[in-house]
């Protein structure tokens, strides 16, 4: 669709360096007896490996590193309550606590001849991206994306519809680097505005909703636009509800 160097190919490959990376760290995680900090050092060293990892597979096509990150913290921080005997609930306070900091280590004082993508957004807009989201316990999975996908259900929404809906809930807030770095900053707001334009219709419930989604998905191909940020979030949406509820209300099929 909006990235024209990646295809179906690159996102298997990547997902099955991603599915091993995240049973790894959830095995860290679970065997784990120090520290909250010491965990985070031991993520950050072997993210380091499976981000290489995910580049080689793809011959170099950044397909899924956002979530590597975002679902990598999860996942140890999930193995880790585990040992510790404790339940979901404690999940985001204990993530919370890990990542406590984390934007004013690694994105101020900045070294500006060596930053990354998500570097240079902060130098340039303030924006915080996924790192701003752990620090804070992931704000806009908790208000907007689980919220949107438990509405979806108790509606009867199909697995896809209900994503769908969850997805476009949390492109009306995100600060989504991955449409700023390929567009600009006004873009952003104006995926936000599209977004909650949607709701407004009805999103995926009404037929002017499902019209909107689909328009805007013409528009996002034509214009090269992709919330990639989002959707690693939706991504930590969906491993959040799947905590809580251990399964989905319907088959997927």
């Amino acid at each position: 669709g909006a990235h024209k160097d990646m295809s179906i190919f690159t996102f298997m490959m990547s997902s099955a360096v991603l599915s091993k990376a995240f049973n790894d760290l959830q095995d860290i995680g679970q065997a784990h007896r120090g520290t909250l900090a010491e965990l985070f050092c031991k993520l950050r060293s072997y993210g380091v490996g499976a981000e290489e990892e995910l580049l080689r597979v793809t011959k170099g096509v950044n397909t899924q590193r956002g979530i590597l990150f975002a679902g990598g913290i999860v996942s140890a921080v999930s193995g880790y309550a585990m040992n510790m005997g404790l339940s979901r609930d404690a999940l985001l306070p204990l993530i919370k606590e890990m990542a406590a900091g984390l934007v004013a280590k690694e994105l101020k004082n900045l070294d500006h001849a060596a930053m990354t993508a998500g570097e240079k957004l902060y130098y340039k807009y303030g924006i915080t991206g996924i790192r701003g989201e752990v620090e804070n316990g992931f704000p806009s999975v908790v208000n907007y994306g689980l919220t949107a996908l438990e509405d979806a259900f108790d509606k009867g929404a199909t697995i896809n519809d209900a994503l769908v809906h969850a997805l476009i809930a949390l492109m009306t807030v995100v600060e989504d680097s991955n449409v700023i770095w390929r567009t600009d900053y006004d873009t952003l707001l104006e995926v936000q505005r599209i977004a909650k334009n949607i709701l407004s219709l009805g999103s995926v419930f009404t037929e002017k909703g499902r019209m909107a989604i689909a328009e805007t998905e013409r528009y996002f191909l034509q214009r090269r636009i992709s919330p990639g940020g989002s959707a690693d979030l939706l991504s930590v949406t969906i491993t959040l509800y799947l905590l809580e509820h251990k399964e989905f209300p319907q088959d997927i099929f």
